[in-house]
């Protein structure tokens, strides 16, 4: 079995477009995705009703990104608090938040913090940031102690996790495997300074996996002048990171 493995699309339709028609050509039987599906995007309406589309879609198992709780639950503290330390997405989530309809928002409110899923003899642990928090980086350098104390009471056999928009991977002492699937939406990490849309492909045959980061190219410009054109200020740092995240304006 074939699964694929998404996050962190922040509302960018051309990359959902090109990632999917990918996944679609490898014929994968099953989607997991990890959550973020619109902050701070060229087009969060979109990308939250592509997948509000397919939730009763058993190829799909979804879960809540951060993010995507912060949407829902807004409130004038949240934007004040946010807006210390990151003031342009501050203005972002305001303005998704206008976007956004009851309906849309209601789907990210009620998407499962976490998800347990079996395939194949394997036993899959679906988090956006850690098993502990949504919120918490797994990182390339992460110390492995540390990606050992946040699998404390973990009964899966892999843990697949985003949020970092960064992909990696561990093997821990307790025979664990930490995948990150990087991000679909806005990643951080470039090949030959290119920064292709990321997922992870799983081949899962009689409970054993292999694991595969692959790398989209989609259409950046595009994206980037949807982007730049939102009605928010710091809405052409944000829409500059698709071209080159490098330069991280938060």
């Amino acid at each position: 079995m074939k699964i694929a493995v998404i996050s962190d699309i922040h509302g960018n339709m051309e990359a959902i477009e090109a990632v999917m028609a990918d996944i679609e050509k490898k014929e994968c039987e099953k989607i997991f995705v990890l959550g973020d599906y619109a902050m701070a995007g060229p087009e969060p309406d979109w990308a939250v009703q592509y997948f509000m589309n397919r939730k009763d879609n058993p190829k799909f198992t979804m879960i809540q990104g951060n993010t995507d709780l912060m949407i829902a639950d807004y409130s004038e503290e949240l934007y004040n608090k946010l807006k210390e330390n990151a003031p342009i997405m501050a203005e972002a989530l305001k303005s998704d938040v206008s976007i956004l309809n009851p309906l849309e928002k209601k789907f990210l409110r009620n998407l499962p913090i976490q998800k347990e899923v079996e395939a194949e003899g394997v036993k899959f642990l679906l988090v956006h940031g850690s098993p502990r928090k949504n919120n918490e980086d797994i990182l390339p350098d992460t110390p492995i102690d540390e990606v050992e104390k946040m699998l404390v009471n973990v009964d899966a056999d892999v843990i697949l996790c985003g949020h970092t928009h960064i992909p990696c991977g561990f093997q821990t002492e307790s025979k664990k495997t930490v995948v990150n699937d990087g991000s679909i939406g806005r990643p951080f990490f470039t090949q030959q300074g290119i920064p292709f849309a990321c997922y992870l492909l799983v081949d899962v045959k009689a409970g054993k996996c292999v694991f595969e980061h692959q790398f989209v190219d989609y259409d950046r410009e595009k994206a980037a002048e949807k982007l730049a054109q939102r009605d928010f200020q710091g809405a052409d740092k944000l829409a500059e990171m698709l071209l080159n995240p490098e330069k991280r304006h938060f």
